[in-house]
């Protein structure tokens, strides 16, 4: 390792339903890399939890079973050590830069981000409050409503309240006899349900509660296109240009396995033709929507465009996919910034966003306990 070189982590896996989705991200972004510029360690979080070191992870990168890799590392833990499943980041102090692409929970829930933030260590993407609220669909939408970012209407459903939410009662308080249902904190399309009469919307409220305690029920958007953009910044974010998705007709929506698995029967259009007034609409609820929530790095942020050209603020992702058809580097390949210069990019953000923060730390002096007596007075 040279003194030039930035030594960058990067962190994958994780025990949600998009775990493997987590690894071939992460597989593209090590394979994209400049290695000239970056050594890179590779730390894969298993389904159990258990974060295997840079030789176990490498092991997995080629090919061996991780569940046999997994099943072999802990084995060697002390199980009664609470600390064990994260003891292989102990070479973090070698590590200038973490990079975290774990996709739902533990990643994007403002989990990893709190333990990077123990570590005093630069990564990759919002911060551990920011990161918490986008994840809750709930919580984001009433950021954007206070804000004034146009979104869809919706009911939440809890295990406490589904008995007083019928298919029709939320159909009529609504105005919409097409329903989505969707858990509250949960990607990637993973327990969602389009829904039109009472024994569909019971089916997928039952599936919706098993991945989450807060269900959204929302309005369905007539005749919508859906589009999409990224998200590239700090304080001073940029848009990228504007891609579209259109799904086959017996998909009622861009499900995981379009996301993840076979995306040939869907149709990417990048970038995407809509009027400039649109445009320009969707680019700046984007960036409003990014900077209300205090978003840092990157994001993708998905829109419904309805028939009369009005768009809604559909889902925001803050670690979003870096798979061979995933959007949010294919939006900035469009816009003029190259696979490797995104990933320097975010990389060069992290690290200012570090030292901003470290700097308002060292800026802070609290008051002296005289002081602060003055203060108590004075109110």
């Amino acid at each position: 390792m040279t003194d030039t070189k930035q030594h960058v982590a990067l962190l994958f896996g994780g025990d949600s339903s998009e775990h493997d989705v987590s690894k071939r991200s992460a597989h593209n972004i090590f394979d994209a890399m400049d290695k000239e510029k970056y050594d890179v360690s590779l730390f894969l979080i298993t389904k159990d939890g258990i974060i295997l070191d840079d030789a176990a992870s490498h092991r997995v990168f080629a090919g061996e079973k991780e569940e046999d890799v997994a099943t072999e590392v802990a084995s060697q833990l002390d199980i009664a050590n609470p600390l064990a499943p994260i003891l292989n980041l102990e070479s973090t102090k070698k590590i200038d830069v973490f990079f975290p692409i774990i996709h739902g929970n533990l990643g994007e829930d403002g989990t990893i981000q709190g333990l990077l933030r123990l570590l005093k260590k630069p990564y990759v993407g919002s911060g551990v409050q920011a990161s918490g609220l986008a994840y809750d669909k709930d919580f984001t939408k009433k950021i954007l409503t206070a804000t004034g970012v146009r979104n869809t209407k919706y009911v939440l459903v809890t295990p406490q309240n589904v008995s007083d939410w019928s298919y029709a009662r939320i159909s009529e308080k609504l105005a919409s006899k097409i329903l989505f249902i969707k858990p509250s904190r949960q990607g990637s399309s993973i327990g969602i349900h389009k829904v039109e009469n009472e024994a569909e919307y019971e089916a997928g409220m039952q599936d919706a509660l098993r991945y989450d305690t807060k269900v959204l029920v929302e309005e369905a958007i007539e005749g919508p296109e859906e589009v999409e953009i990224s998200i590239l910044g700090n304080e001073h974010p940029q848009a990228s240009k504007i891609g579209a998705i259109k799904v086959p007709d017996s998909d009622a929506f861009y499900t995981y396995d379009n996301k993840f698995v076979d995306a040939s029967a869907v149709e990417f259009t990048i970038p995407v033709e809509l009027p400039e007034a649109v445009s320009n609409e969707v680019t700046q609820m984007a960036l409003d929507a990014y900077q209300a929530l205090e978003l840092k790095g990157m994001a993708r942020i998905d829109f419904l465009v309805s028939e009369d050209l009005t768009p809604y603020l559909s889902e925001i992702n803050t670690l979003p996919g870096f798979t061979n058809i995933s959007l949010y580097p294919q939006l900035w390949e469009a816009s003029g910034i190259s696979y490797p210069e995104l990933i320097d990019r975010l990389i060069d953000l992290a690290q200012d966003e570090f030292e901003r923060q470290a700097q308002i730390l060292h800026d802070f002096k609290p008051l002296e306990a005289k002081d602060q007596k003055k203060v108590y007075k004075a109110k």
